[in-house]
């Protein structure tokens, strides 16, 4: 079975321990154990638990707590069907797992998370691109969209909020995909690792799940909640379809770590804290972001609405992945390639940590442009 190669990770790896000014970072700044333990209180009490965990599978689907902390992210949370899961890339993996099929029709936007179309392709799928363009503030066009459903459309990946572009889709727009998915009786996975981090009103936007009865929601604790180190991700959706994730779960996963569990309990748990925190850091560094844009005439974006991330679209006649080698031979700072992403012409940058180093960063890729 041959699979494409992932683009973004394989850029990751490859660069993100040798780079001086790190821009292709998507978490908000990632917390240190001390400050989560800070931010939960009884220190002490928490170090002594962890201490006397007896280190077995522990509950395999997730335990109370942390379930009870995923549902609190969800309306009529009682109801909703959960399970834990290795990272928000377990999730999307296993929903694909559970639900895709040769022959099925399904549909992703591009850019995206690469999962959402190189996974279907492995199974056999007809996958159908839905690429998002600058002129319609990378939102998909609706009419696009149903002119790729026929009576085999399974389902529907979409990513909100999107990664890389930080576009919004809200409640009002969501409900149009799902009248549309309903058509033809489709699933709609959405890729939600981002939500919470809206840059503006609560940070909330509507989840899929919420909205529709065949809505899935892929989230995790790394971006929103700054602790990817834990990896503990889930999936939010219907019953039937939680049961079938489960039965694979069994081949690919059997549990996540109890401490991992544990911690991300206490996370979801206190999680006003944790927002709070990452709200100051995205609202704040995006001024800082946006002000370098207006002031770079080679470069040109979509203000983003939400997320940890941009696409930046450049005019210079260089390779995407040119670009951001010889940028990080020359000043050590380190962005994504829009090759990575399939979307040639562009650059992915990250800006929700210190606000220092972004500044430094900025200075230093406008340094380089005046070369080029």
């Amino acid at each position: 079975m041959k699979i494409k190669d992932f683009g973004v990770e394989i850029w990751m790896n490859l660069y993100e321990n040798n780079c001086k000014y790190n821009l292709a970072e998507t978490c908000v700044d990632s917390l240190r154990v001390e400050e989560l333990l800070d931010m939960i209180g009884n220190k002490s009490e928490i170090v002594e638990n962890i201490l006397k965990m007896q280190m077995s599978y522990g509950d395999i689907e997730g335990s109370e707590k942390l379930i009870k902390g995923i549902k609190s992210l969800y309306k009529n949370n009682n109801g909703k069907h959960v399970t834990v899961t290795h990272g928000a890339i377990g999730a999307n993996s296993l929903a694909m797992f559970a639900l895709v099929e040769p022959g099925d029709r399904v549909i992703s936007v591009l850019p995206t998370y690469q999962q959402h179309y190189s996974i279907p392709e492995i199974y056999g799928a007809d996958v159908k691109i839905l690429k998002l363009k600058m002129e319609n503030d990378f939102l998909p066009d609706l009419e696009e969209l149903k002119s790729y459903i026929n009576d085999k459309t399974k389902l529907i990946c979409i990513n909100n909020p999107n990664n890389p572009t930080g576009s919004l889709m809200d409640e009002n727009f969501l409900k149009e995909i799902v009248k549309i998915a309903k058509t033809c009786n489709a699933y709609v996975l959405c890729d939600e690792v981002y939500r919470g981090l809206d840059h503006s009103g609560s940070g909330f936007t509507s989840s899929i799940a919420d909205l529709y009865d065949k809505g899935i929601s892929s989230g995790s604790i790394s971006k929103t909640f700054s602790l990817a180190g834990l990896r503990i991700g889930w999936l939010v959706g219907p019953e039937g379809f939680i049961e079938k994730v489960n039965r694979r779960r069994d081949y690919t996963t059997i549990s996540c770590g109890r401490i991992d569990d544990y911690l991300a309990g206490l996370a979801l748990e206190n999680k006003e804290k944790i927002i709070s925190r990452s709200h100051k850091i995205v609202k704040a560094n995006i001024k800082i972001l946006d002000n370098w844009v207006n002031n770079e005439p080679k470069i040109t974006y979509v203000k983003p609405k939400s997320g940890t991330t941009a696409f930046l679209k450049y005019d210079f006649d260089i390779k995407s992945e040119e670009f951001c080698i010889r940028l990080l031979e020359k000043k050590g700072v380190m962005l994504v390639p829009g090759k990575a992403l399939d979307m040639e012409g562009f650059l992915r940058i990250g800006y929700a940590f210190s606000p220092d180093e972004l500044k430094i960063g900025l200075e230093k890729i406008s340094e380089f442009i005046s070369e080029l």
